[in-house]
């Protein structure tokens, strides 16, 4: 079986968020001698491409409306991804510093196009074509409607949706970048009055996953606007969810943290990291350490923070440290509370991937009071380090983390977004941490939980293998 993955990112590669990490993570476990699992991507002007060597192994035109655009195909002169990968080089449209900008609609639908007419010229077509987010949501449309692709409509094609919040809206006005179609089905690109691309793929697409069950429900109540249309189409949907690399993020083995350790070593090794964030935040070691990472923006709560932190480190009994960027006001609010509580709170504000591995190992307990949280990988990247979640109990979280309050509860959960809600919480995860031999139970338990993706990937494989 051979499986196409088709995605705007890919980690180690170009990473936003979570759908990096998935599509830079599910191939590699999907491969076997039996499958060959594969990822096409956009070639980004980045960090990653001017660090390796291309090959170019296909050069052709594509018609975007009336206009040619040049393209070609590249791979790695040396593989470092344990999985092939192919890189659309589309210079005028795609080779930018950035994955995403304000207006995407040519630079994706160019790359859907490019993609599709490159595997017009493969002597075997794939056996499945895996579409992730709208940025490849109008591939399903293409291979069912558009008369280019009419050699593929016999191939199974899957939708997984990352982040229904975004759908790739264009106005109908650009009808006509799209190569031609049976105009009598136009109404199947359309919802709300716009062309939307990740709608178009829910209608058309053979399957449509989410990153966990409970998120596929949630999204049938609240999918910015999307909801009587998965909810229409449910039986045609489902919810699997992600793993994480377990070779990546092994503390027994993490090039990045300060020292290693396993299930048997976790409080030196755990301790040994706490200890180099506090020298280094200006942190005190003898207090719980609450961490987040990650983006600061509405969907994670983040803008809660300013205020929650406030009233936590009014007790001066914990350390806070915060790794992330994203809103500019929320950042000034908690860059300014620096000065404020100087010796129990600090903050890095940007991204260091060294630093995220050495606080999921050092922190003590990880904040996600997310108000949106389709899978969420923190949290299981934080349980495989033995650092205890505090999450809102909403999308993965949910299906991810159980309150200790609940027979073999391992976590901390509670049921809102609020100021009030996550203070206790934090509340919460200071009498635990202040029970030194439950905590410390509660720190080995969650190191034996099996996120990998070996679970998620034969999941996958199921699904293909049932729509083939």
């Amino acid at each position: 079986m051979t499986i196409i993955h088709i995605s705007a990112e890919c980690y180690p590669v170009a990473k936003v968020g979570g759908l990096a990490d998935v599509v830079g993570a599910l191939p590699k476990y999907q491969n076997s001698p039996e499958v060959s699992s594969q990822v096409i991507m956009p070639f980004y002007n980045n960090k990653f491409t001017k660090e390796n060597v291309f090959n170019t192994i296909y050069s052709n035109q594509i018609s975007l409306g009336n206009t040619l655009v040049n393209f070609n195909v590249l791979t790695l002169k040396e593989n470092k991804l344990e999985f092939d990968t192919f890189f659309i080089d589309i210079p005028e449209l795609l080779f930018k510093d950035y994955v995403y900008s304000s207006d995407d609609t040519e630079r994706f639908l160019s790359f859907q196009i490019a993609v599709l007419d490159w595997m017009l010229s493969w002597e075997k077509y794939p056996d499945i074509i895996h579409c992730h987010d709208h940025h490849t949501g109008l591939i399903p449309f293409m291979l069912q409607e558009s008369y280019n692709y009419e050699a593929f409509r016999k191939i199974p094609n899957i939708l997984t949706i990352h982040n229904a919040q975004y759908q790739g809206w264009f106005p109908h006005l650009k009808v006509g970048l799209i190569p031609p179609f049976n105009f009598n089905h136009v109404g199947l690109l359309d919802w709300g009055g716009t062309i939307n691309p990740l709608a178009a793929a829910i209608k058309c697409a053979w399957h449509v996953t989410t990153v966990s069950p409970s998120y596929m429900e949630e999204l049938k109540l609240a999918a910015n606007g999307l909801e009587s249309l998965l909810s229409a189409e449910s039986d045609k949907c489902s919810g699997i969810l992600n793993g994480i690399d377990s070779h990546v993020w092994n503390p027994e083995t993490d090039h990045y943290i300060i020292k290693n350790y396993n299930i048997k070593t976790v409080k030196a090794g755990a301790e040994a990291n706490k200890k180099y964030l506090c020298d280094t935040f200006n942190l005190d070691f003898e207090k719980p350490l609450f961490a987040f990472i990650g983006r600061l923006v509405d969907e994670k709560g983040s803008d809660l923070f300013p205020e929650v932190f406030k009233l936590a480190l009014e007790k001066n009994n914990l350390n806070i440290l915060l790794l992330g960027s994203g809103n500019s006001f929320v950042e000034q609010q908690l860059e300014a509370l620096k000065k404020d509580y100087i010796g129990t709170y600090n903050a890095f504000i940007g991204y260091d991937e060294k630093l995220s591995h050495i606080i999921y190992s050092g922190a003590d307990f990880l904040l996600m009071p997310s108000r949106v949280e389709p899978c969420g990988l923190n949290q299981m990247y934080a349980l495989r380090y033995g650092t205890i979640p505090i999450v809102r109990s909403i999308g993965g979280l949910k299906d991810t983390v159980t309150d200790i309050s609940k027979k073999d509860g391992f976590g901390i959960c509670h049921n809102n977004a609020t100021v009030l809600e996550i203070t206790n919480a934090i509340d919460r995860g200071i009498n635990l941490y202040n029970d030194q031999p439950k905590y410390k139970k509660i720190r080995k338990k969650i190191m034996e939980i099996d996120h990998s993706w070996d679970v998620s990937a034969e999941e996958y494989i199921k699904l293909y293998n049932s729509i083939n």
